[in-house]
């Protein structure tokens, strides 16, 4: 395996932490999962990253200590995991670092993920890539999502139209066609706004197997008027995150209503199941199967949501094709590593609207 050995860190939109994965890339781009590690992250932590989703006050400096705090502990994630896989830093080519997203905005030309990767080298002593996002908006796409390259490497199949669908803090579908066409996008929410709303209420940082919002009946009105959202009709290419879907969000649809906090949480699974289902019919509406990967995946009430939906589509977990529902991302963007270093484009702009394919990330060297 000399010569063969990847880090993916990923830190996504739910904020519970951190995933890395170590990995094993040969020339041909067989993948193999070594090891795999998390950390979550501290409740400051969260909080100070939660208060840089909106302009405040001296945020140009607090990025900046909060990208610091973040490469000491993507610096302490890696650590346990090479203790875990009892590999030695030299074994490893480099870090493929995803960051943590704070503003994305494409549609004004920018996207920003923070970690300070320099310090992050220095930190570990390895090879690190960041920063995979803006040469595609630069580009004049959306910059995401980006791992659908990666699925289409993985996961397609000749004799099957698969849809795989992340559900993280946002949910991004992958299109993969039996004959070759491959195109992804964000669908909407996925956990995010339910996360929040537990943690308003309940002070919880997310809905165990959809336990709470069980409890609760959908509303309809406030279903359909959460899905008249311009976002939904938009055409794809197209992502979003944060900046769009947040508690204010919410809170504009709730307006003089006086819903049971339950009835709002079942409301919220339902959206994320609807909005991924119409997207679904709407772009690949041929789908064979469907392979869900991210968190959501283990709320076992969005999971029945979504089979009801999708009716005579069975859906499965990426863990059948070989990769576990919480290290897709990590080991993606580990791959991502390796393209921007051997100098292959890793984008495609049937997924993010660019101008064509480019190689993807920065890279600081030990």
């Amino acid at each position: 395996m000399a010569g063969n050995l990847f880090i993916g860190l990923m830190s996504g939109t739910s904020l519970d932490g951190v995933d890395a994965a170590l990995v094993s890339i040969d020339k041909e781009d067989n993948i193999a999962l070594i090891e795999q590690h998390f950390i979550a992250y501290p409740a400051e932590l969260r909080a100070e990253i939660l208060l840089l989703q909106h302009p405040t006050l001296n945020e140009l400096e607090a990025t900046a200590l909060i990208a610091n705090k973040l490469s000491h502990l993507y610096a302490q994630v890696i650590e346990q995991l090479l203790h875990k896989a009892h590999t030695k830093v030299h074994e490893i080519v480099a870090i493929g670092a995803h960051g943590q997203t704070i503003r994305h905005r494409p549609e004004l030309g920018f996207t920003l993920q923070i970690c300070n990767a320099a310090l992050l080298t220095e930190l570990t002593g390895i090879n690190v890539v960041s920063d995979f996002r803006s040469r595609d908006v630069a580009a004049g796409g959306q910059g995401a999502p980006l791992v659908p390259a990666f699925h289409q490497a993985v996961f397609a199949d000749h004799t099957q139209n698969r849809a795989i669908i992340n559900i993280g803090g946002i949910a991004n579908i992958t299109y993969l066609g039996k004959s070759g066409e491959v195109f992804g996008f964000d669908s909407g929410p996925g956990n995010m706004l339910l996360d929040a709303w537990i943690s308003h209420h309940l002070g919880l940082g997310y809905d165990e197997n959809g336990a709470w919002a069980g409890t609760g009946n959908v509303i309809q009105p406030l279903l359909a008027s959460m899905l008249e959202d311009d976002y939904f009709a938009k055409p794809i290419p197209k992502s979003t995150g944060r900046d769009l879907f947040n508690l204010p969000w919410l809170n504009q649809h709730l307006l003089k209503h006086h819903y049971a906090p339950c009835d709002v949480a079942r409301t919220l699974v339902a959206l994320t199941a609807h909005s991924i289902h119409e997207a679904v019919n709407e772009h690949g509406a041929d789908t064979d199967e469907i392979y869900l990967c991210g968190g959501g995946e283990k709320n076992g009430l969005l999971k029945y949501e979504l089979q009801r939906l999708f009716k005579n589509t069975p859906i499965y977990s990426t863990e059948v094709l070989g990769i576990g529902v919480d290290w897709v991302e990590a080991i993606a963007f580990a791959w991502l590593a390796k393209k921007c270093l051997a100098r292959e484009p890793a984008s495609l702009s049937a997924v993010t609207g660019a101008k064509g394919a480019r190689i993807l990330g920065a890279i600081y060297q030990v």
